[in-house]
Formats: C-alpha cells, structure tokens, sequence
C-alpha cells in the first residue's frame, strides 16, 4: 500500500511538473506576441528543428527567409540580421520549450504505464492529452501563418484559439495530477464553482481577443471609456455578432465586464464559502489579476506587466481548477 500510495504521488509529482512546463510556455507565448518575436521563423520544421543557425551562412539564410515576411516589409525593413537576432531566440526558446514538453510527457508516461502506475482508465486519457498537446502545436503554426500572408499580424481568431487550447491543457495537466496526489472524487460539480470556472475561461478568451487586435493601446482609462461608463460605438459593424470579435470598442468593453463581473462573483463565493482555503486563494488571485488589468491598461500595456497579467490570468484559473476538483461530490 506504502508503495503504491508513492508511486501515485510521483506520477502526480510528474504531471504537476509538465504542467508547470506548460505554464512557462504560455508566458513564453505571451512574450513573443509581445515583442512582435512570434513572426520572425517563417518556417515549421517540428521534427528537425531543435538547433538554431549555428554559422554566419546559416544566420544569414534564416534572415533571408525573413526578408520576405510581411513584418519585415511593413515595420522592420531597415533591421540588421544582428537585430533580427534579438526577436529570433524568443520565438525559438518557444518552440524549442515546446518540444521539451513533448519529451517530458511521452517519456516518463511510457515508464508509468509499463510499471503498472497508471491504470487503464487513466492511459487512454494520458495518451490523448499527448496528442492533444501535439495538436496545440499544429494550431500555433496555423496561428504563426495567418501573419506571414499580407498583414503582419496574426489572426486574433486564431490566437484566441491556441491561447484557450493551451489553457484547457494546462487544466487537464493540473486535473490529473490532482486525481494522482489526493485521490479520486465524486462525479458532481458545484455548481457555483464550475461556473465561476467557465465564466473565468470566458473572461481569458475575450482578453485573447483583445491581445489579438491591440485593443489594450486604445480607451487607457479606468472605470470610463473615452468618458463614458458604456462606451459608443459599441454596434458600429454589421451585422451585429460581429463587433463582439472585431469591434476594439466592444472587445475591450466585454473584457472588462466579463473581469468586473468576475471579481463580484467569486467575491460573493469567497463571504459564502470563507472557510475554504481554495476559495480564499481565488478571491486573493482575482484581486490581484484584476488590479494587475487596470495597471496594464492605465500604463499603456507595457511588457512586463502585460505578461505579469497573463501569468497571473493562469494562476487564477489554476486555483478554480483546484476548488471544482476539492468540491466535487
């Protein structure tokens, strides 16, 4: 039993660790969109792309691949190939960071399974999530490519999908390895915890959105948009679905009710549920992203802090991932 009950716990130990991985690769993510690092490898090579150019022929050859992108005829056309280097190792360490996480997974799953430390019902949703993650890469690339073609910016579709994959991964990574460390657990949700779950997840894709259109540099004031506390201009595209994807009036305004409304609500759960120390780590973490917002967009979302508002956005998510698993009955 002794035995048994440890090797439990190392595999939760391993997966809680590739979830960690994980967790640095969103910040990762976050920072080459960021610093406009993401389009600057225009080209997937996910099998035989480990290495870097290692000679100046090579850095050469990569920046000449590069010349012929749309972000470097629109914004960096007058960039040095010394220059160019600086936005090429963040997207590499990215894709590079990626593949460890592959390796990370499938090898030490491989031993598990073969030591009879993961049982059938868990293999078949282990080895999916392996291909999953597979999958979160295929949708990077198709992400990376939707700026390579006449604009050099990705698609805010395509960005918001890859950034909710990733969390849902993350999620299923954490999940898991909670099952591993505290042992299994009814079947019904709370459901004002899963709520204030999927209301979260909501939140993230409609903050997605407004990385993917820059809606953060525009309305750099807090509670009122250009003055007002519900802004104009909310309907101006047609037909009207639209606006709440392409509209930078409405994808800002919508992520921040979403956030207001967020906060009230687990607000409200924390006075209620005070006594769970899970609930009490929501209510802190909410507070803190959403301050985290408020700076973000007051200061004119400056780097660092726009990536501190990311990590913090998973952080959140990840103590909502613990309460549903801890109120489960």
């Amino acid at each position: 039993m002794n035995s048994l009950t440890s090797g439990h716990r190392a595999v939760g130990l391993w997966l809680f660790s590739v979830a960690a991985m994980v967790f640095v690769m969103v910040v990762l993510g976050g920072l080459t969109r960021l610093t406009g690092s993401g389009l600057s490898m225009v080209d997937w090579r996910p099998i035989t792309g480990w290495l870097p150019p290692l000679t100046s022929d090579q850095w050469q050859a990569v920046f000449d691949l590069y010349k012929q992108s749309p972000q470097f005829h629109h914004l960096n056309f007058d960039m040095t190939v010394v220059e160019f280097k600086s936005i090429f190792w963040l997207e590499f360490f990215h894709r590079l960071w990626g593949r460890l996480i592959g390796l990370a997974f499938a090898l030490p799953l491989i031993f598990f399974i073969l030591k009879g430390l993961i049982t059938r019902s868990m293999a078949g949703p282990l080895i999916l999530l392996f291909f999953l993650g597979a999958a979160q890469g295929v949708l990077g690339w198709y992400m990376v490519k939707s700026g390579l073609v006449n604009d050099p910016e990705v698609s805010q579709y395509r960005l918001t999908a890859h950034l909710g994959f990733a969390f849902l991964l993350y999620a299923a990574l954490v999940w898991s390895g909670l099952y591993y460390v505290k042992g299994g657990r009814g079947n019904r949700f709370d459901l004002k915890a899963l709520s204030l779950w999927g209301l979260s997840y909501v939140t993230i894709l409609a903050g997605a959105l407004v990385a993917g259109l820059d809606a953060g540099l525009t309305y750099n004031t807090f509670p009122l948009m250009d003055g007002e506390l519900i802004p104009s201009g909310l309907h101006s595209l047609s037909p009207a679905y639209i606006n709440h994807f392409e509209n930078i009036t409405t994808v800002q305004f919508q992520h921040r009710a979403l956030a207001v409304l967020t906060f009230i609500l687990v607000l409200i759960y924390f006075l209620t549920e005070r006594q769970k120390k899970t609930a009490q780590l929501c209510f802190l973490l909410v507070t803190l992203q959403v301050g985290l917002g408020i700076a973000t967009l007051l200061m004119h979302v400056p780097i660092w802090l726009a990536s501190l508002h990311q990590a913090m956005g998973l952080m959140f998510f990840t103590s909502l991932t613990w309460l549903n698993f801890e109120t489960r009955r």
